[in-house]
Order: structure tokens, then sequence, then C-alpha cells
């Protein structure tokens, strides 16, 4: 399987060299802000079909004849799970602590279905009631959100929960584990933006966050959602991998959720992705990520196509945006396009593109270009998602305050 990763990696990296020396290519590295992703500890304050949630849900094995007779990505899970066309919001934990039911009176009178819940954050934080061994070990266990109760009540509610796991990024464990961690040339711990990160050549490491997904799917939630499946886009030459072997970045990357999808035979995963991904080729933003290979062992794959993460005058899918932030329509109509185009040429499995989506305000953007986000930038950046044809998609903000009049309204 490493031979065959390793070169599909390098016929992508000689077409991407073709593709620059006759058409050129515009992609900047620092376009992603990897500080947007992180949790506020803090408690926060359209378009489409017009159905009810629990018509969103569907009997896999159903779907999986039509995937099959359409080319489209078959999911793994063997058809003992319901699929849903998931529009969702992502909670913090202490959110879904504190504020549920305000979200399933949400979930009840919108099309929100799903909701995308923290089990473990940026910060390395647990922040449910587990009882995984190595997270009471490290101190990694703040208690924001009973697990039991929260899933009982989404069931109860036909509501969709989805358990996002950020992988790599860990500096609790890293700090009381280092042995686990990426270094740095003094043998110190490696620091990138402020934080540290864990070895994903240490497949030690794999265990604690797989130990984790499972006891959340067997104490209710319905899917696995991986974040931060990558390497930390920093400068490669500070970092030093204590566990590194021949493998590339991406091969890296592919064999821990080659791992997941072993450990996790049947269920439902899927991973977040820089959008920038599914613009350039091979591993050109160096952090593991190749858009045709990531996807081979999910069954979901959430670009996070945020507008103001692009740089000022980026090409996406041929079109020129000056300011990305005041044109959310374009850049989420363009990156999908971009994408499907892009799978249309895999042979073999592609999971469903189900993206993330923008509902906050990059303030931080230099004045002129950048614009107040709310229900018309979302109704904008939603009827994107449909104009490309896909029917899925997740709202993100950290604070988790939400443009709620965005979302289409249903008769109870």
């Amino acid at each position: 399987m490493k031979k065959t990763i390793a070169k599909r990696i390098w016929l992508l990296v000689i077409v991407s060299v073709l593709v620059m020396v006759f058409v050129g290519c515009n992609s900047d590295t620092g376009t992603e802000d990897p500080d947007i992703r992180t949790e506020e500890t803090q408690t926060p304050g359209t378009q489409g079909d017009e159905e009810e949630n629990t018509d969103d849900f569907e009997e896999i094995e159903e779907e999986e004849e039509v995937a099959e007779e359409e080319g489209d990505g078959t999911p793994f899970n063997n058809g003992h799970k319901k699929r849903v066309k998931a529009r969702g919001l992502y909670l913090t934990a202490s959110t879904a602590g504190a504020r549920l039911d305000h979200y399933i009176e949400l979930a009840k009178t919108t099309e929100i279905n799903a909701y995308v819940i923290d089990l473990k954050n940026d910060y390395g934080t647990v922040g449910y009631n587990s009882n995984v061994s190595l997270a009471h070990e490290i101190g990694a266990v703040e208690v924001r959100f009973d697990i039991d109760k929260v899933t009982q009540k989404l069931k109860e509610n036909d509501i969709y929960a989805i358990g996002r796991i950020v992988v790599f990024k860990d500096p609790i464990l890293a700090e009381k584990k280092p042995e686990y961690a990426i270094k740095n040339k003094d043998g110190g711990l490696y620091v990138f933006n402020g934080t540290n990160w864990i070895d994903p050549y240490n497949e030690e490491y794999w265990k604690y966050a797989i130990d984790i997904a499972r006891e959340a799917l067997d104490r209710g939630f319905d899917e696995i959602q991986f974040d931060y499946i990558r390497f930390p886009d920093g400068r490669r030459s500070e970092m030093v991998f204590e566990s590194k072997d021949d493998r590339e970045a991406p091969e890296v990357i592919n064999d821990f959720l080659a791992y997941a999808r072993q450990e996790l035979k049947g269920e439902i995963l899927s991973g977040d992705i820089f959008a920038i991904v599914c613009e350039t080729t091979g591993d050109t933003e160096g952090i593991g990520q190749v858009f045709e290979l990531i996807g081979e062992n999910l069954d979901y794959i959430s670009p996070m196509i945020y507008p103001s993460h692009y740089a000022l005058g980026q090409s996406i899918n041929g079109v020129v945006f000056p300011k990305p932030d005041l044109d959310p329509y374009g850049v989420v109509l363009n990156t999908l396009l971009k994408a499907k185009s892009r799978y249309e040429k895999v042979e073999g499995h592609t999971p469903i593109i189900r993206p993330f989506l923008q509902d906050f305000t990059a303030s931080w953007i230099e004045q002129g270009n950048y614009q107040k986000y709310g229900t018309e930038q979302a109704k904008q950046q939603i009827q994107a998602v449909y104009d490309a044809g896909f029917e899925e998609w997740f709202f993100w903000d950290p604070f988790n305050n939400y443009s709620e009049d965005a979302y289409e309204k249903i008769d109870n």
C-alpha cells in the first residue's frame, strides 16, 4: 500500500508541475488561519428542499445501490446504520452541555438535523465523561457535557450526532507525553502558533484517538469526524520527527485513516481538510493532505470553505477573487465545482463532499477586505452548495453564535 500511495503522490506532483508551467498556480500556504478552528471555552451565546428532518434519514443499504449506479462515493458501513443528508452546526462541548435544548428546538423548527460536537478539542481537552484511561492519566478530561444524556436527547429528537476529534494537534498530550510530540532542533517541544503537535509518525498515539472514537460511538454518537488530520503548516525544517520512517507525509496521514477504518469497521467516518487542498495539486501545502488520496478510507470529506481564509487574489477553479471574503457565494461555488471535477477523474472510492461554511466575521483582515457575516452571507453559501450539485453542509463559528434566520423553516 505504501509503495502504491508513493507512486500516486509522485504522479500528482508531476502533473502539478506541468500545470504550473502551462497555466500557473496561485496558492498561498498561509491562506488558512489555524487559530480560527480553536474552541472558546466560554459558553457562547434559505434555501433548499422543504422537508422535515426525519425525511433526510435513509437506509444506507438503499443509498448504496443508488451510489453504485451513479458512481458516487459509497460508505463503508455495510448498511447497518442510517445515512443522513446532514445540514448542521458545530457545537463546542460547553454549548452541548449548557444550551442543548436550544439547539434541539432549532432542529425541530428548521432544516437543521445534525450537530458536530467536540469530543477532543484543539487544546487536547476531552470534554465529556470519558472512561479512556490515557485521557485521565494526562489530565485531559474536563467534563462539560454528559455524553449519555446528550446522545439520548439527540436520538429522541431524530438529530444526527457527529463527534469531532482533533487528531494531531494536542498540547496536553504533547506536554505530558513528550515522546509522542514533534520536537524542535534543540530537543524541546516544537511550537507552532503557540501550541504543540503530536508526531503523526508515532503510531502508538493513534490508539488514543481511536479509543475516544470507539467510546463515543458505543455511547451513542452516529459518526466520527476527524479534524487536524495533518502536519503543522509551519516550516518543516524546524520540526524533528523522532518516529520518522521513509513514508512521505500524505502516506502517514492516509495510514492513520486506514488504521481508523480497520479499527472502526462498519462505522461512519469523516474528515476535515483545508479548502485550498481542493485547488492545489499534490501536497503543495506541505501538510500531508492530497485531495485525491485523503478520502480513500472516509465516508465523507469536509473542505473548510471559509472565504476569509483565502489569500487576496486567490484563483479558484480558474476564477480570480481579489477579495474572497466579499464573495462567499463565488468562493464556495467554485471550490466545490473544482473538487467535484477532480473527484470525477478518480477511479474507485471517493467520499461524499460535505463542506464546512463560514458564519463568523474575519475582523482580523485589513479593513475593506472583509465583511460582517450574517443571514445573507449564510444563505449565499447554502445556495452555492446546492448550485454546485451538493446537498449537505455545516456552519462553523467558534463561539456558536449562528445566523439562525438563514435556515429553511419547517412545519411541525
